[in-house]
């Protein structure tokens, strides 16, 4: 039976889609082939990145190789093979220190490798966004996973996704940090977009 990276990326053909997969540790042998292509050939282009953020440095490189090393059981499919690697110093106001974070992941395309390594580095960079804004938010920020509703917990999650749109259409970044600031203070619920005072 092939795997499930291998018949995405046959629907993606079939249908006339491309994708950008990252290759993890439940695919050991693709990701093993992957990571001695990026060691030992040479990247068709290399971008890279530096955000400063409040409390948080991050760098990222982006490389592109050509996937023309890989095994032929994915000819046709996969074109390019990339290769990100982040370096992140975050500070820990508790501790009073910066802690270094590494980690290097590995992307696979249909698409070709001239597309570029900026341009991958923008579309992975975009996925993260919508992960980092509603998932991650859910789950951590608002406790979704940790919730022990049982009964209606589809109501819950109802008001769980309000109460994100009323933070995100009155311009509100960070949730975590507007949800301490409102337990502080009830009245700025107020002021937000789309909250109605009855006089």
């Amino acid at each position: 039976m092939p795997s499930i990276v291998k018949k995405t990326f046959e629907v993606a053909r079939a249908t006339g889609n491309h994708l950008i997969v990252q290759v993890k540790g439940n695919q050991p042998k693709l990701l093993k082939q992957v990571r001695a292509l990026a060691r030992e050939a040479p990247a068709l282009s290399t971008h890279r990145q530096h955000d400063h953020a409040r409390q948080r440095i991050e760098r990222r490189e982006v490389r592109v190789f050509a996937a023309a090393a890989l095994p032929p059981e994915w000819d046709g499919l996969i074109h390019t093979v990339i290769e990100v690697q982040r370096s992140r110093d975050k500070f820990y106001p508790k501790r009073g220190e910066w802690r270094k974070t590494q980690e290097t992941a590995y992307y696979v395309s249909d698409c070709e490798p001239m597309v570029g390594a900026q341009s991958y580095a923008q579309a992975i960079r975009g996925h993260w966004s919508i992960e980092n804004r509603q998932h991650y938010v859910r789950d951590v920020s608002l406790g979704e996973d940790r919730s022990r509703i049982r009964h209606n917990p589809g109501v819950f999650a109802r008001l769980r996704s309000f109460a994100l749109n009323l933070l995100r259409s009155s311009g509100v970044t960070n949730i975590a940090e507007a949800l301490y600031d409102n337990a502080l203070n009830l009245d700025r619920i107020l002021g937000y977009v789309g909250v109605v005072q009855e006089h």
